[in-house]
């Protein structure tokens, strides 16, 4: 094997083409469990079909919909989806504090940035193994820890990207986007209007929407910069 290919032989480079596949599997295999939903929301339990602005991500991942009827196939495909997501998430916050540490904050925030990380992580598993419809309670406090510990994850790497001697600032502007946008929608999970009426419903939902999509493109970019970042290093040191 020359030296050209042994970055892709490191344990860090396959965990950042994890969570970039992590990040497309999500967006395909929730689509299908859209596609594949009976029907069924807060408001209207008897409407047909998936509704991107009224129904949360949660309802794709219950056993039955809220009139009683098997959910089998939106169930696994979320399952599966959020499961490999959540994994995801662990191995970047696994990985990536290797690349950052070198700046000058980066040995006070890399650790609690990790930790924060992997909560968030094992946190997004949870949610997709407490179906809303069984384990409602559960359900609520993981989704809750899942966005808030990777806020506070976010807000840790900012700064050592931005100190960084070398780590392109593009991947912190990035980050600064999804750290605001993810602050605004725990405000909006805490402090907003209730689901329990169409108004709040839709807002509710449409927010968690945008924040959760969001989280993934955030996720796919810093993995693709980071595995892209090792590769290049990788290469300089060896004078290639």
């Amino acid at each position: 094997m020359t030296a050209a290919h042994k970055p892709f032989t490191t344990w860090r480079n396959w965990a950042f083409l994890f969570v970039m596949f992590g990040c497309a599997q999500f967006f395909v295999l929730t689509s299908l469990a859209m596609l594949f939903y009976p029907g069924g929301t807060f408001i209207d339990p008897g409407r047909k079909g998936y509704s991107f602005f009224m129904n949360f991500f949660s309802d794709l991942g219950r056993t039955q919909t809220l009139l009683g009827a098997p959910n089998n196939p939106s169930f696994t495909f979320f399952t599966i989806a959020l499961s490999l997501a959540g994994f995801a998430l662990i191995l970047f916050y696994l990985a990536v504090p290797a690349l950052l540490s070198g700046g000058r904050v980066g040995r006070w925030l890399s650790l609690p940035g990790s930790v924060l990380g992997v909560v968030s992580g094992l946190s997004f598993m949870g949610v997709a193994f407490t179906p809303a419809d069984l384990y409602l309670e559960p359900h609520k406090m993981y989704v809750n820890l899942a966005f808030t510990s990777f806020f506070l994850a976010v807000i840790c790497h900012l700064p050592m990207i931005i100190t960084h001697p070398t780590y392109p600032k593009v991947y912190a502007w990035v980050y600064l986007g999804f750290a605001v946008l993810l602050g605004i929608y725990l405000l909006l999970l805490f402090e907003g209007p209730s689901a329990n009426t169409p108004t709040g419903l839709t807002i509710q939902a449409t927010g968690q929407k945008i924040v959760g999509y969001a989280a993934i493109i955030c996720a796919f970019i810093q993995g693709y910069g980071a595995w892209n970042i090792q590769k290049t290093r990788f290469l300089k040191e060896k004078g290639l």
